[in-house]
């Protein structure tokens, strides 16, 4: 299983996000876990710039050779930005899915209280949670 970065924060549907202690503009993409478990992504959906969303609402989908899973937004707010990049070749969810894989910004409003540590999605994916 690929490494977890600590930087980040995460969700128990498997995004990480980034920017928590940065500001109020948060990027979104999905974990190497849950690329490793979808297999070749084929197909990214996100969400369209300006779109308010609430934390748990499916946002997008991503399609790989074995399945099809939602985008969960990991807190409310608009969004300002998606990664057209990833829309052109999803197989970047596979190879960089820290980097360049990520898939959409977001303009918090509210609080991000629900989020795991590395540490406690470590734990998560582990099945010791």
């Amino acid at each position: 299983m690929s490494s977890i970065p600590d930087d980040l924060h995460y969700t128990k549907e498997h995004e990480w996000i980034s920017g928590i202690d940065d500001g109020l503009t948060l990027t979104v993409g999905i974990t190497a876990y849950a690329a490793e478990a979808l297999g070749d992504v084929v197909y990214v959906q996100v969400p369209e710039v300006g779109t308010a969303v609430s934390a748990g609402d499916a946002v997008g989908e991503v399609e790989s050779t074995k399945s099809v899973s939602d985008i969960f937004a990991p807190v409310g707010g608009e969004i300002v930005e998606v990664n057209q990049a990833v829309v052109d070749d999803p197989s970047l969810v596979n190879s960089d899915s820290y980097g360049e894989g990520w898939l959409f910004r977001v303009r918090l409003e509210g609080d991000a209280d629900d989020l795991l540590s590395a540490e406690e999605y470590t734990a998560l994916t582990s099945g010791e949670s």
